[in-house]
């Protein structure tokens, strides 16, 4: 059985105040990308209180730690879109489609009662590498 690889990068947020969690694991030919939220990779606040703001920095942070694994958002086959408001899904929906290009993945959209430090949106992802 292939080992797991721990990836890390300074170009996206650490894990919450030291949770036992990494941004992503590179296992069997893949790499699985922990949920990340609109926060810049210093951990500073959320970039802002808006839902395209907030998911276009997710999506830096995914882009961010796909390429530290070798891969990149262009090879995402799965990814799941936590909304704290499933009214926000339109405006959340225009970001995704431009950042993820033709082709899009498989994705469950789900609405959650409360997402780390107040964000809007928390997206992860399974992508080849």
């Amino acid at each position: 059985m292939e080992d797991k690889t721990v990836v890390r990068t300074e170009s996206a947020p650490a894990p919450f105040q030291g949770a036992p969690y990494s941004q992503a694991i590179k296992a069997a030919g893949l790499v699985f990308v922990a949920g990340q939220v609109g926060l810049p990779p210093d951990h500073g606040e959320l970039v802002g209180d808006g839902i395209a703001e907030q998911t276009e920095q997710a999506f830096d942070n995914l882009q961010a730690i796909l390429e530290e694994a070798g891969s990149g958002l262009d090879r995402i086959v799965k990814t799941t879109v936590f909304l704290d408001d499933f009214d926000d899904f339109a405006a959340m929906n225009e970001v995704y489609a431009r950042r993820i290009g033709d082709g899009p993945p498989a994705r469950s959209t789900v609405e959650v009662a409360k997402l780390p430090s107040g964000a809007k949106v928390e997206i992860e992802a399974i992508a080849l590498v």
